[in-house]
């Protein structure tokens, strides 16, 4: 084996590196192992191009008042993080209220029942 100058001007022989990882690579699994859940979308599961335009910046007239909304509310309140309950509050005093019943979920199917 060839041998490597280390800075104090002796001579280190270089060992090849080993394999020490045992089982299965995890790293090739595309599932979430703290949700279970797929974190790739693959095929027929794509954003809605509002979701997608969102996500770049680009928001509907829609989405921008909600944000600003919950802007307001975070700096009326010196809430950096509400709760749940308090971004429900600000959806309904933006004049949102359940109509209809739960359609299906905005990424996967919903379960059978």
């Amino acid at each position: 084996m060839p041998e490597q100058t280390v800075r104090d001007g002796t001579q280190k022989e270089t060992v090849p590196e080993v394999e020490h990882r045992k089982g299965p690579d995890r790293r090739r699994s595309c599932t979430d192992r703290r949700s279970g859940l797929e974190r790739r979308r693959g095929p027929g599961r794509r954003r809605s191009d509002a979701r997608k335009d969102a996500e770049e910046g680009e928001l509907s007239e829609e989405q921008f008042e909600f944000v600003m909304a919950m802007d307001e509310y975070k700096r009326a309140n010196k809430r950096p993080f509400p709760s749940w309950t308090e971004v429900l509050e600000v959806i309904k005093y933006l004049g949102y209220r359940k109509v209809a019943e739960q359609g299906d979920h905005v990424d996967r199917p919903a379960p059978d029942s």
